[in-house]
């Protein structure tokens, strides 16, 4: 239940004052495709049997550590960004999992946390180019132009392929509103618990996404309290976080704004316990 005249009063909204927007997709590292080589037929005259040498394989320079210690106002996101973590914080959180547990957004000062490197070089897209390159040498014929150019393309496809990602889905109920919100949070440096919403969501609405209060101080107003988390209009609009729907009846959109509010005023949803 709502107290008199709550929200009545927004701050400041902490997105508006800065907060950095993290990617919600993770990058993939591209590795570098070794040329194509093409043996040159040796002379008529020559019988000797040449070896075509192989580019070495370009190593990849990585000044990431291999771990981080957490301090205040962190969050996997912008650490992710700090260090070019392929894969962003979600793989940062995969790599984690053990030692965050199971709700991302919530990492204390003095967490480690283990960054990783990725491998220092790559293999070839095709290991059968190596003995094409080596057969061709021992011969006076060189290899037409256009199966050069098949290997290129090759190649070029298969490294294409490693940059494909999965989109993340929810569950359309409340345990996927709660999480798809929480990721959104972990975006723009929003503080807040799964256990910490789910309380205050079963408090004020039951997890009923079109309820309203049309009984209380706010509602004689004509700014009733709506959704899951019974966020008046006039709060809804001022903590609103982007990416999310503009309706305040929307779960993820009302969650998110109604955190973004709570870390305001509170420091978190988490430190919400009754009407706020």
């Amino acid at each position: 239940m709502a107290s008199k005249a709550k929200h009545r009063r927004p701050k400041n909204n902490p997105v508006a004052r800065g907060l950095v927007t993290a990617g919600t997709g993770g990058a993939v590292l591209a590795f570098p495709l070794l040329a194509a080589t093409t043996a040159e037929a040796a002379p008529a005259h020559t019988a000797a049997t040449a070896k075509v040498p192989m580019a070495p394989a370009a190593a990849v320079q990585t000044d990431i550590p291999a771990t981080y210690s957490v301090v205040w106002g962190d969050s996997l996101s912008k650490i992710a960004d700090a260090y070019s973590i392929s894969g962003g914080w979600q793989k940062l959180y995969e790599d984690n999992r053990d030692a965050i547990g199971g709700n991302p957004s919530l990492i204390h000062p003095g967490l480690t946390l283990t960054l990783g490197t990725e491998s220092a070089s790559e293999a070839p897209a095709d290991s059968t180019a190596d003995s094409t390159a080596d057969e061709s040498a021992t011969t006076d014929e060189v290899a037409p132009a256009d199966e050069t150019a098949t290997t290129d393309e090759t190649a070029s496809a298969d490294t294409g392929a490693a940059t494909q990602t999965t989109a993340q889905t929810y569950t359309d109920d409340l345990d996927g509103w709660i999480r798809e919100s929480l990721d959104v949070m972990a975006q723009h440096g929003i503080p807040g618990s799964y256990d910490g919403i789910y309380r205050n969501i079963m408090r004020e609405s039951s997890g009923n996404p079109a309820a309203i209060n049309n009984w209380d101080s706010n509602a004689a107003a004509g700014t009733p309290s709506k959704g899951l988390l019974q966020v008046i209009d006039p709060t809804f609009q001022a903590y609103h976080v982007p990416g999310t729907s503009t309706d305040s009846y929307d779960p993820v959109a009302n969650i998110t704004a109604a955190s973004n509010y709570a870390a305001d005023r509170y420091g978190s949803i988490d430190n919400v316990n009754g009407p706020y």
